[in-house]
């Protein structure tokens, strides 16, 4: 069973500062178990003690729509 929780929104450089702080102390912690807060909804993980983390940095140029920049974060591990 496949279960996925996704939100979109538009956050100001500092609130995503916060909320990248929060979702690494939550990582950085003893617990087994972790909180990560997806739009109005709290999702607990239970994630292995190493993480598998994939980067993807997209840069893209244009003369009539400006310059585009992405960055894609994934984490994933199996228990």
């Amino acid at each position: 069973m496949v279960q996925r929780t996704t939100a979109d929104e538009k956050l100001p450089r500092s609130e995503l500062a916060a909320y990248l702080a929060t979702l690494a102390e939550e990582f950085d912690g003893d617990a087994e178990e972790i909180n990560v807060g997806v739009g109005n909804k709290t999702v607990s993980l239970n994630p292995a003690a190493e993480v598998d983390v994939s980067i993807d940095v997209v840069e893209r140029s244009s003369m009539l729509r400006g310059n585009r920049e992405t960055i894609e974060i994934e984490l994933s591990w199996k228990s």
